[in-house]
């Protein structure tokens, strides 16, 4: 019998691909490209069969090359898919350049395969790099304490993003074997890996929640990161949280019984990425999305999306309603960068990601959040930072900070935001060579591990 079994479940999921298949040659996806019909931006249509999950994989293709949506239109009703999207480059203007045109036309038209699959743009399975994912606790200098574990055990990160939000923090990290510069697969050395960096991520609380996994699949990182922050429930909130309300987006659901919808309405600053952010969230918590009308051509974005969960019902309960509003709440909030912007770039070598790191730590600083690319020998990362204490950074630290990386290889970002120097930062920097003494004892800890 469970051999019938398996041939039944075979033929179903054959017959379901050739179906789609057969779908997809009748109603192949339309993808037109207008930069005539707005005065300020592009115009982007795409017509497709429907299919849960359809719009964050359109989103995504836009997002992955760094457009910037000002308007959108969405419609989704019955078996028919409809977006508008308009569009821009990051310094504002249209979109001219044909290699990226062409670029959306094939990865969205019909020769493309996004209807398929929930794929990742622009990153392929491959075996050039081993990606480690991360979920614990936040707490100043973890992302030093990881970079230093991993630099021991003779890795290098070649790329890698970081988020924290809500004491909990969340990594993907791409790494190599330092003597040989591809992927690590022995098996008894990933163990090791996961082993080491679940210790540090524990730390001392036993009830930290502290995850790693390794994969040599395809990931798209902020998807990834976004799906590893919800499950570790980061959108859950202390009844003493004492953020300010106002700083807070403006996020509200309501039922609109007539039509048997939940309208969710968001108001808040408007930034790169934001409606990814939004539509990822709601994708993973499994709400199709009927109806959308985005609007951020000012400082403020504002999204309406009209939803249904996935089993075809509105939202059917205040403590829902309440969660819907939470975990958007903190898909918005997730990519906030709190915090003094740091650029990093320079030759790339293994145990820059530790060095740079240890050198904020030793300095009473910590990571918000992280991006870090290396590409052709270059190193280039971003780093939000602040004042362990949860001060802003004075401009004294900065100065130390730049003088042990190097004054042309770091560069401040937003200068606007440093602190003058007081008489209390200047005693703390005065005694910034006793955290410089008990780096050496840190990094001995680390050693101690093996």
């Amino acid at each position: 019998m469970a051999y019938i079994s398996e041939v039944n479940t075979s033929f179903s999921h054959d017959m379901d691909d050739e179906y789609e298949k057969l779908r997809r040659r009748m109603n192949p996806p339309r993808v037109v490209i207008d930069n005539e019909a707005c005065k300020n931006a592009t115009v982007i249509r795409v017509d497709s069969a429907n299919k849960h999950g359809i719009l964050l994989e359109v989103v995504q293709v836009l997002i992955d090359l760094n457009l910037i949506i000002t308007k959108a239109y969405i419609s989704s009703d019955g078996g028919w898919f409809m977006d508008v999207f308009n569009v821009t480059d990051q310094d504002g203007n249209k979109v001219t350049d044909e290699g990226i045109l062409d670029y959306i036309r094939k990865s969205l038209g019909p020769d493309s395969c996004f209807t398929s699959c929930m794929r990742s743009v622009g990153v392929k399975p491959s075996m050039d790099h081993t990606a480690i994912e991360l979920t614990g606790s936040d707490r100043p200098g973890l992302l030093s304490e990881v970079s230093a574990v991993l630099t021991h055990l003779k890795c290098n990160v070649v790329s890698a993003e970081v988020w924290t939000h809500n004491t909990r923090a969340a990594a993907v990290m791409h790494m190599t074997d330092e003597e040989t510069g591809c992927a690590i697969t022995n098996p008894e050395r990933l163990s090791r890996i996961k082993e080491l960096l679940f210790n540090v991520l524990k730390g001392s609380n036993k009830f930290s929640g502290a995850k790693t996994v390794v994969s040599h699949g395809i990931t798209h990182t902020e998807r990834r990161l976004h799906q590893m922050m919800f499950a570790d429930r980061d959108y859950e909130r202390a009844d003493d949280d004492a953020l300010d309300d106002k700083k807070r987006p403006n996020v509200n659901v309501v039922n609109w019984y007539d039509k048997d919808y939940s309208v969710v309405t968001i108001r808040s600053k408007d930034r790169p990425k934001l409606l990814f952010d939004t539509v990822c969230t709601l994708t993973d918590m499994q709400y199709v999305v009927f109806h959308a009308n985005i609007d951020a051509e000012g400082p403020e974005a504002y999204q309406e999306y009209y939803i249904r969960h996935i089993d075809g019902s509105p939202v059917k309960s205040d403590a829902e309603r309440e969660r819907v509003i939470q975990c958007l709440e903190a898909a918005i909030e997730r990519r906030i960068s709190e915090g003094l912007k740091l650029e990093l770039c320079t030759t790339d070598r293994v145990g820059l990601l530790s060095d740079v790191t240890r050198i904020f730590r030793e300095n009473s600083l910590t990571v918000t959040r992280a991006e870090v690319t290396t590409k052709a020998g270059k190193a280039v990362n971003t780093f939000y930072v602040r004042d362990a204490s949860g001060y802003p950074v004075d401009s004294k630290t900065i100065d130390s900070i730049r003088q042990a990386i190097g004054q042309t290889v770091l560069k401040v970002k937003s200068p606007e935001d440093l602190k003058p120097v007081s008489q209390e930062s200047t005693t703390r920097f005065l005694f910034g060579g006793l955290f410089k003494s008990k780096s050496f004892v840190n990094f001995g800890l680390v050693r101690s591990y093996s």
